[in-house]
């Protein structure tokens, strides 16, 4: 199939988008942040969920959590760039992005006793 040029030019763009890499944050200012803005609230103390989403360990792609976090859907507040901006919120998500994923429940003795 053949795409007009402008149809691949929309598609290219609409792709670097999505995909675009997070701006070098910095993960220790963000652990600061997290806890500042109160994202532990909702969303635990290492991103693991609770009455919020769960956001850490590899949190979606940095447009899409730029993106909502800027105009959630849902019982999120917006967090405008005038409430954290640009910069911090490259720092919040660096700090996700540390986040190592939990043991495997096999590999916790406590939850292999019965």
């Amino acid at each position: 199939m053949k795409f007009p040029i402008s149809t691949l030019t929309v598609l290219a763009t609409i792709s670097s988008v999505l995909w675009a890499q997070a701006p070098k944050g910095d993960a220790k200012n963000g652990q600061k942040l997290f806890e500042n803005y109160g994202c532990y609230q909702c969303h635990g103390h290492v991103g693991q969920g609770g009455a919020g989403a769960r956001i850490a360990p590899k949190p979606i792609p940095w447009a899409a959590f730029s993106r909502y976090v800027r105009q959630p859907a849902d019982q999120m507040p917006p967090y405008t760039a005038k409430v954290v901006p640009d910069r911090e919120l490259a720092d919040i998500y660096a700090y996700l992005e540390t986040i190592p994923a939990p043991p495997p429940a096999k590999s916790v003795p406590l939850l292999n006793n019965q």
